[in-house]
Formats: C-alpha cells, structure tokens, sequence
C-alpha cells in the first residue's frame, strides 16, 4: 500500500505507455484476405507467425512473473507499473499471432493434420518449436529468483533490442497493409520496453561485480544463441532440432517472404542482428562488461563455449 517514486523517468514512461495503448482488434483485418495468396504463402506466413508466438506467448507469462515479484521485493512503484504495461503489451502482441493464424490457417499452429509433405514439414517444425519453448519456460522459472536485476535485465534488454529490430525492419518491409499496421504498432511497444530496461539498467549497473560481470557476459551470447531463431538462424547452443529442421525451416520462411510479409533476406537479417549486437555492445562495454565472441557474425569477443539451457533469460 505504498507508492515510492524514485526514478521520475520510469514514470513518465508508463504514462506514454497508456497514450499509446491500442487494440489488435481494430487492425483493418477484414482486409486480410486468404484468397490473395497461395497455399504455400499461407502456409509460409502461419508459419513465421508461429515461430514468433514460440517467442511472444512466453511474454506475458514471463513479465507477469516479473511484476509479482517486483511487489514481493517492495520495488519502486513505476517499476511495477512498467512490468505491468509490459505484461499487456506482450498480450496484444500474442494476440496478433492468434489472429493472423486463425484467419490464414484455421487451426494452426498445432491444432490441423497435415495434407502433404510441406504441410507435414511446417506442423513438424512447430512441434519442435513448442518443445524448446518448454525448455526455456523451465529454464527461466529457475533463473528469475537465482539471479540479480542487472543480469535479469541485461537479458530483458537483449529481447527488446532484437525485437525492436525486428519489427522495424518488417515494417518498411511488407506490402499488406494489416503487417504493416501491426508490425509498426509492435515495433513502437518494443522500443518502450528497451527504454525501461536500459532506465532500470542505469540503475543497477553502476558497482557491478566481476562475477555479475561475468554472468552478464555469458547472458548475452545466450541471448544471442536464442534469439537467433526469429532474428536470423538458430546456432547451435541451445536448440534441440533434428537434422532436417532448418532446411524445412528455410523453404517455409521463403514462402512468407514470396508473400509480401516482409521477411529480410538471410544477409538483411544477419546485417540487422550485427547491427543491434554492436548497439548492444557499445552500451554494456561502457560499464565494463564483456562482449561475448559472436563467431556466427564475425563479432570477436570472450569465448563462451557452453550455455546451459536453465541460462536462457532473453524474452521477445
């Protein structure tokens, strides 16, 4: 029943965070036609748009954890209220994936029995998908009472950097006018949500530890390592995939580009990911902490050779 104000910033924020507040429902989805595409670029998009809702349907789960602990732990009101404005964002975000599949691909992303080897290849993919989002649900339930709010929030802060990322390049990129609305809309809820992170950051990173340093330094090449899957291509560290996964992968994600979604190409995304790994960098080095190597986009750094699956905090 108190309502301590200690950084005027993060209030401000949540109050933007209100202006700005829109409802999925509304996009112009009567616009949103099956019949403007073919059964592969159909199959193609509820594809992409399960791979992201592997990501954004962690989110409310992950950030309403956030807020019970942050009044469990007597934290300043604005960082409740902020956890909380996040929580509904990462809501609206799911819930655009759940629209857009319902109206392409009835049933999907799980729910549907395949007709043909490529509709086989997508549902078989999701599976695996839904299985790693599992291993990263344990994994995080176990870290976020084990680990401080720098570390905590270093990797909050690598998700929001990838995600705002993301959805800006999708949004010059597609040619639908429902994406693109949803797309900027999502882009705009990310960029808020790193500047949360970096405000609470600002905060707690100042006397940082050589071992929270360290435990930093591995958070980020794991962040890396997870969010590679919806940024770029998933690298080897954290997912458990079969040998055909990203050939499948990469067939179903060229089918949504052919669709107009506005899916990068393979060296766009792996420009943008360089792009935000080298944001990420300049702001982490400033308080000492190491960049990890990033070998997967020539980014030299410390070495870390293991991550262990209850490591991956990063959220989308």
């Amino acid at each position: 029943m108190e309502w301590h104000v200690e950084t005027e910033k993060l209030a401000a924020i949540y109050e933007k965070s209100k202006r700005e507040l829109w409802n999925p429902a509304d996009l112009p989805w009567d616009g949103l036609d099956p019949g403007d595409f073919t059964r592969e670029q159909r199959l193609g998009i509820m594809y992409w748009f399960a791979v992201l809702a592997n990501f954004d349907a962690s989110g409310p789960a992950v950030f309403a954890r956030a807020t019970i602990q942050a009044f469990e732990k007597h934290e300043e009101d604005p960082v409740r209220k902020c956890f909380f404005s996040i929580t509904r964002d990462e809501m609206n975000h799911e819930e655009c994936c759940q629209r857009t599949i319902a109206k392409l691909w009835p049933g999907g992303p799980l729910d549907w029995t395949p007709a043909d080897d490529l509709e086989s290849a997508a549902h078989n993919n999701i599976g695996w998908l839904y299985h790693n989002g599992g291993r990263y649900w344990n994994g995080y339930t176990s870290a976020v009472g084990k680990y401080s709010l720098p570390v905590l929030f270093t990797s909050f802060m690598m998700g929001e950097m990838a995600a705002s990322t993301l959805f800006r390049g999708m949004s010059s990129g597609t040619h639908h006018p429902v994406f693109s609305k949803m797309f900027e809309r999502i882009g705009r809820d990310e960029a808020r949500h790193l500047k949360i992170c970096m405000t609470i950051l600002e905060n707690e990173w100042p006397g940082l530890t050589d071992e929270t340093r360290a435990l930093i330094t591995r958070q980020l090449r794991a962040g890396f390592v997870f969010l590679s899957m919806i940024l770029w291509e998933p690298p080897e560290g954290f997912w458990e995939l079969p040998p055909y996964f990203l050939n499948n992968h990469r067939v179903l994600m060229d089918h949504a580009r052919q669709a107009g979604l506005g899916v990068l190409s393979y060296e766009e995304q792996a420009e943008n990911w360089r792009v935000a790994m080298a944001h990420i960098r300049a702001i982490v080095e400033r308080w000492g902490i190491a960049f990890p190597a990033i070998p997967e986009l020539d980014l030299e750094g410390v070495p870390v050779d293991f991550i262990d699956p209850e490591e991956i905090i990063p959220v989308f």
